[in-house]
């Protein structure tokens, strides 16, 4: 497959436009499912994109709809048959954010609060497998191991000559001085992120303390938008599930809350000479040592 064919993000993308063309068209989906001789949650599953398409029902989905544009059906045709299609992450098994991980992998830009640990885009290799050792309850080596590879395996995003993600950060000051995995791993991993904070298509602000109560308080969020579709996504992580919200009201709300904590946060310069002072810190704590 393609390296940059997303099948989770085509399926979402089809299904879009096919709700579009049957709102066009002035149809109920329950009228749909009833032409179709399929069930009416079928319909739904397909057009939320929970569920891939077959070429052939997109082609006589087009002939409900009355979609005569050659051109259009054939492009719907082969977004159809790329989202039958496996994503890199399905080599890995069944593993938690794969929906998450398919957006990312096919976002243009990704702008993330990060209230409590340096965001996965950013963790250096030991810091990675501190945080996922000490963070999630009865977990296998096997597992630990996979969901290390995974983290590691896409952040090659970010390092992609061809499309590398632009990426904004807000990093709360918690984060810095939050010691996982010890001193030596804590600046290992602050000199790595102010390392790739030089990066042109990278910006990490630090939001200290001192700014008192803010908009993010109520936790972690990433905002993702993508090339070829104007329709942004929220990203809300939870401990057993996940929540990926494209309500347009909602991603309004969430990219005025960035907007607020962009400001809030020191410049970019500020942010790395603030991050080189923690680092002193661990420094000090490993000459104690």
């Amino acid at each position: 497959m393609a390296a940059n064919i997303n099948p989770t993000v085509r399926r979402r993308r089809l299904g879009a436009e096919l709700r579009r063309l049957r709102l066009g068209a002035g149809l109920k989906s329950t009228e749909v499912a009833e032409r179709l001789m399929v069930s009416q949650p079928k319909i739904s599953h397909l057009e939320n994109g929970n569920r891939a398409i077959s070429p052939r029902d997109v082609r006589d989905l087009c002939a409900i709809y009355q979609v005569t544009d050659q051109q259009v059906i054939d492009s719907l045709m082969q977004m159809a048959k790329e989202s039958g299609q496996q994503g890199w992450w399905h080599t890995y098994g069944d593993i938690p954010q794969s929906a998450y991980v398919a957006l990312e992998t096919d976002a243009t830009s990704l702008h993330t609060y990060a209230p409590m640990t340096i965001p996965e885009l950013l963790q250096t290799p030991a810091y990675a497998h501190a945080v996922i050792g000490e963070t999630i309850p009865r977990l296998t080596a096997e597992q630990a191991d996979t969901r290390l590879k995974v983290r590691l395996r896409r952040q090659h995003r970010i390092y992609d000559p061809a499309r590398p993600l632009r990426l904004w950060v807000v990093l709360d000051e918690s984060a810095l001085r939050r010691a996982v995995g010890g001193p030596d791993v804590m600046r290992e991993q602050l000199e790595h992120l102010n390392a790739l904070g030089t990066e042109p298509h990278i910006t990490v602000q630090v939001l200290p303390h001192t700014v008192g109560a803010h908009p993010g308080l109520s936790g972690q969020f990433s905002v993702l938008r993508f090339a070829d579709n104007p329709d942004a996504v929220v990203y809300l992580e939870r401990f057993t599930s996940d929540l990926c919200l494209e309500k347009p009201s909602d991603v309004q709300y969430y990219s005025v809350i960035y907007d607020h904590l962009q400001a809030l946060a020191l410049s970019p310069d500020s942010s790395r000479g603030f991050i080189t002072d923690v680092t002193k810190m661990y420094l000090d704590a490993m000459s104690l040592s």
